[in-house]
């Protein structure tokens, strides 16, 4: 599930203001059809999408102990981006904690020429969850 989306022009110029992007919301595939390039496809659709909508990037936020799917990112061109704090309220991987990092991963589109929208040392970033909007 993806979307193409903007902050509202009301916060144009705070530090929230998200610009013209796309937003991969949920992606998953059943077990069974695991590593059949169906990822990939639905990632590639959602991008060709935003191209064609003059979008500056996609992003996604994904569990930091997703390793499978940081790997399928990353494969994809996607980069963190920044490191966002305790994101999730629930910790499967050690039900101790109570809540884990997520890694907020983008891609630059075409508009993007000068890669304003994308960092190489995101993983030096990190937010609290109420900065993130």
């Amino acid at each position: 599930m993806g979307k193409l989306e903007s902050s509202p022009s009301y916060i144009k110029g705070s530090d929230h203001y998200l610009p013209w992007h796309a937003h991969i919301t949920a992606l998953t595939v059943a077990p069974e059809a695991r590593r059949l390039g169906i990822a990939q496809l639905l990632c590639e659709q959602l991008e060709a999408t935003a191209d064609a909508n003059n979008a500056w990037f996609v992003d996604l936020f994904v569990r930091a102990s997703n390793i499978r799917a940081i790997q399928l990112y990353k494969k994809l061109g996607y980069s963190v981006y920044r490191v966002v704090k305790d994101y999730y309220g629930d910790n499967p991987e050690d039900p101790s904690r109570d809540s884990e990092d997520a890694y907020d991963m983008r891609k630059a589109m075409k508009r993007d020429v000068n890669l304003e929208h994308v960092r190489e040392d995101g993983m030096e970033h990190e937010v609290n969850p109420e900065d993130v909007w």
